[in-house]
Formats: C-alpha cells, structure tokens, sequence
C-alpha cells in the first residue's frame, strides 16, 4: 500500500487528538531563529495536579494550553539541528528535564519537524 501525503497528514492529525499524561519533568516552548539558523527549546516547570493537570509551581494556578502565559523559563537549549537539541537535552543535562519516554519521542518529532522548517523556510508551528 502506497501512503500519499495526504493519508500520513491524516494519521498524524488522527493521533494529535489522543489522551497524554502531562511530563511532571516541565515543558517546552520551541521556536526558530531564522537569522541565526538555530531552533530554540525554551523548558518550564510545572507541577502535575491530581486531575492531570499541569500547575505553575509559584503560583499555583493552572497553566492554560491555549492562552499565551507569562512565565519565567528554567533553561533555554539551541541547536542548528535536531540531534544536536537532542543530544544538548537528553545526554549533556544531567539529570534531563524529561522524565516520560512519549514526552521525550514528542520532542524529537518536534525538533525534527523544526529542523525541516528551517531548512525549507517553511513556517513552524508546534503541535
């Protein structure tokens, strides 16, 4: 069977919609820098309540998934390319601030899809 751009765009929107624990190790902001070539990972804090959702640890108050929220970063990671965030991420911070293996291979299809955009000047959106 032949996949065709548009049944991959299918599968993927399809598992987009899926139920995933929250990392209680934080999250992500990526982005692009296209004049200096670099893809940047900004990583917050959080803390996972007893309803699963994700609260800002000196507040207390739920962080909104689709609201822009003015919180203060803990680390800043940038690479020219997926691997090197990787490897910046999960092998040379120690311990790395990400505790959940889906939290860990969402991050490299994200980076992934960052590397691509830069290298294509295509816009980037974080899924």
């Amino acid at each position: 069977m032949d996949l065709i751009v548009e049944d991959l765009a299918a599968i993927d929107d399809k598992l987009s919609q899926r139920h995933i624990d929250l990392d209680p190790g934080g999250y992500f902001i990526i982005y692009l820098d296209r004049d200096a070539g670099l893809i940047y990972a900004k990583h917050f804090t959080n803390v996972i309540d007893d309803r699963g959702l994700a609260i800002d640890p000196e507040t207390g108050k739920v962080i909104p998934a689709r609201e822009k929220v003015e919180r203060t970063h803990t680390t800043v990671f940038n690479a020219r390319t997926a691997k090197e965030l990787c490897v910046k991420i999960f092998e040379e911070t120690q311990p790395p601030p990400v505790t959940q293996l889906n939290h860990a291979a969402y991050l490299g299809r994200e980076f992934v899809r960052a590397e691509v955009a830069l290298v294509t000047r295509q816009e980037y959106v974080q899924d």
